[in-house]
Parts: structure tokens; sequence; C-alpha cells
């Protein structure tokens, strides 16, 4: 009877992996396919820089593996390529943990109140749920330890504090300040297990993991179910999306759920199919709009499961910080309301006593378009800011940033932002944020159109 009931499940369930919309309609499958790409989208994006990074050895954007940081002393170039939208102001270090095993502790060095450093870290739906660096935690001295949402083990002595995540897979991009030696600071961050540093004998290693190979293509496909549901397996279901989860299962979404699309009907299929253009085609019209980064990173409580606005915030800056360390603002239109384009020169003008307010520092930083990549120019400077060497302030006090894909005449080029020859886009970063930028208050220049 037992064996019975076991294989009249087992059929059931490769059944409902199979035609999961049998009793639902192609327009119902539209929609949850819509709604579920859109929830999908940075943790699709988020599992492509992991796997680039501790899975294709061959990548050179490889660290290594998981456990152990790959530092760069030098700050991003149009060369590197692992995410969109690369900050230039601090070199980064990298690292992703596995913590099903057991739970990795991070050790950071005391720092000079003139130096800066953040580890931001974000589980697999790429919230940033734990910061340490000198603005969360300060310039002491600490170790922090992180572990999963399934860890029920004892905090030995020893711990400054516990950080707890929704996945058992997370990942940081430190950043470190270049005022200062870079490397020999890098090389005092270290991450070890819980057991090497309780001195204790360590679990039984975690199953292994087949990690399915990265393809654009086949994730911006029906076929983002597959991914979606591996990625669950690593998660512990959040209260607050069990009725979501619920209904997404009704197109074949769950944990460690399989997924074959060849064994859906052709309209079943086509429904799916249509819910991902649509998916994107939203999060490329919101991209379009967007001014600033107010409300696209943060832990899950801050973005009030706003699913759109994470999506965005991996699609133009994935891994942008929260508001508390960086506000982030994008001029994407000239001050006639057009787009950006290197076949035109901007000016963007700071009057006297009007740079951006902020407690640490600010820059801005050129992007080609679409890629949203850094753009080479003849002398590869790809970002401008209060700590770049040589900017002129005119004598009335004001400050003139060029923009233009050709040197400008004279003393101007000190203050060129060099573009690419067609669409651009901008983004300024500014980090310990006076509130006046978040909320508004701060009117920030737009580009003016020159020629």
């Amino acid at each position: 009877m037992k064996k019975t009931l076991a294989a009249v499940l087992l059929f059931a369930g490769l059944c409902l992996a199979g035609t999961a919309m049998a009793a639902t309609n192609a327009a119902d499958v539209t929609t949850i396919a819509k709604e579920a790409f859109i929830y999908a989208y940075p943790m699709l994006y988020n599992y492509k820089t992991m796997a680039e990074q501790t899975q294709e050895s061959f990548s050179s954007a490889y660290i290594g593996g998981f456990g152990r940081f790959r530092h760069y002393s030098k700050t991003y170039t149009p060369d590197d390529t692992d995410i969109v939208t690369p900050n230039n102001d601090t070199p980064y270090s990298w690292a992703w943990l596995d913590l099903r095993r057991e739970p990795w502790v991070l050790k950071v060095p005391a720092l000079p109140k003139d130096r800066y450093n953040v580890f931001q870290w974000f589980d697999l739906y790429t919230h940033n749920f734990a910061y340490v660096g000198v603005r969360a935690t300060g310039y002491e001295a600490g170790t922090y330890l992180f572990a999963g949402p399934h860890w029920e083990g004892t905090v030995p002595e020893g711990i400054t504090k516990v950080f707890r995540s929704e996945s058992d897979i997370i990942g940081t991009l430190t950043r470190t300040g270049t005022n200062g030696p870079v490397r020999e600071l890098q090389q005092q961050y270290g991450l070890l297990p819980l057991s090497e540093f309780a001195g204790g004998r360590p679990p039984m290693p975690a199953p292994a993991v087949h990690w399915p190979v990265w393809n654009e293509k086949t994730a911006l496909s029906a076929n983002f179910i597959s991914y979606l549901n591996f990625l669950l397996g690593f998660t512990r279901p959040h209260e607050s999306e069990k009725v979501l989860l619920s209904r997404f299962g009704a197109i074949g979404i769950g944990p460690n759920r399989p997924f074959n699309p060849a064994a859906l009907s052709e309209d079943t299929r086509n429904a799916i199919e249509e819910g991902v253009k649509l998916g994107l085609k939203k999060l490329e019209e919101e991209a379009a709009k967007l001014k600033g980064s107010s409300g696209l990173f943060g832990t899950r409580e801050f973005l009030k499961n706003d699913y759109t606005k994470r999506a965005l915030g991996a699609m133009v800056g994935i891994y942008g910080n929260s508001l508390e360390e960086a506000y982030y603002a994008s001029p994407t239109r000239d001050n006639n309301g057009n787009p950006l384009d290197g076949n035109h020169q901007y000016e963007l003008r700071f009057e006297k006593g009007n740079l951006p307010p902020v407690k640490l520092f600010w820059s801005f930083t050129m992007y080609r378009l679409p890629e949203r990549l850094l753009a080479a120019n003849e002398i590869n400077r790809y970002s401008i800011g209060d700590r770049t060497d040589g900017l002129i302030t005119a004598k009335d006090g004001s400050l003139t940033i060029y923009i233009q894909s050709t040197p400008p005449d004279g003393d101007k080029k000190a203050n060129w932002l060099p573009s690419p020859k067609g669409p651009f886009s901008i983004i300024g970063r500014f980090y310990g944020p006076d509130p006046s930028l978040i909320d508004g208050t701060y009117k920030m220049p737009v580009p003016r159109l020159i020629k």
C-alpha cells in the first residue's frame, strides 16, 4: 500500500513538473510568469556573477571558489566586465560563502580615522542584509559571524556581532579607500570557517552541488524557472512570501523542483515566454525613468518586498549600497529633456557652495550604453569627483565638469569626463550622503547641452 501511494505521488509530481498549468488559462499563466520573472531577475544576475566568480576557472573574474577573498588593488577599468555599472572610486574585494556546512567568520583590522572601507554583504535575493566597515561598525578591529537560515549552533566567545542570512549562499562586495596603501590593508581581511575560529572539529561536508552553467538567453526565457527553482533550494521561504510562492507554484516554481519547458504544451510555453517578455519590458521602461537610487537597495524590511524596485536595482547597478552608505543619482537627460549622447557636448555646473553634501566623498562615473560598462578613453579617466587631482574651480567659486567625447580646450581638460561617441549614462555616487540628498532637498544640476 505504501509503495502504491509513493508511486502515485511520484507520478503526480512528475505530471506537475511537466503540465503545471493544465488547470490555468493562458492569460493567468502570462500574468504569473511576468510577476515571477520580475521576482527572479535580481537572483538570476546575482547567480551570473557568483557562477563566473566561483565556478568558471577560465574566467578573468574567477576569484578561486568559495571561502576566500580576491582583492583588486586598483579600481575597475573597461576590461572588467563581470558586473554592470562598476564603481571607479574604490578597489574591490570579492568573496562568496557557502553557509550550508557551518557559519563563517570575518576578521577585520582596526583602521585610522582617515581611511574608508565597507564590507557589503548580500544574500541570493540581493538584499543587503549586513554591513561591516567604518560607517556601520566603526574603526576598531572586529570578528563577525555569518550564519545561514538553518544554523542552530552556539556562538563562541570573541565574536563581535552575528549576522543571519535568508540564504545559504552569500557574497560580499568590499570596497577599500585609496587614501593609503590598499593591498596591505586588504590582506588583513580574513575569512575562516567557524570550526577553525573556535578550534573545534568541522562538521560533515555539505552535499556536492551541480551548478548550472549560466546562459543569458536561457535565463531570459521560460527556462528562467529552472534557475529560480535551483536558487530557491538554498533559501528558507520567508513568511511574507508563502502566498506568493504558492501562486508561483501554479507554473512549476518551487525549491529544487524539476522544470522542463519541452514537456509543456505549446500554449503554456508561449504564455510563459510572453510573461517573461512583458516583465523585461516593464523593467526596461521603469529603468528609463529612474533619476536616483532611493528605494532600490537595502534589506528586505527596507524594500518592503517591492520586487520591481529590487529588480531595477539589479538591472541598473547590481550590488548598489544601501542609502545609509551611499546615494546614487543618474542624470539620463540634458536640460532640454533629450537623452545624453556622446555626439554632443555638455556641462555639469555646481555653483559656489553647492557641491554634493556628503560626509565622505563623491564622484560621477561614465558608462557606455547599452552595456552599462566603463567607457574607454584616451586619458583613462572613467570618473571624476572631489578626489580627482587637478580639478580647477572658477574664480566665482563654481565647479564645471565638461562631458564630451573629444578633449575640451585649454584648462577645461582638467575637468573633463570623457564620454563615448554614442549613448551613455552617468552615475553620481555620494558616500556618507547628507539627508538633503536622500530626501531631494538638495537639487542636483542636470547636464546642460553646449553643442
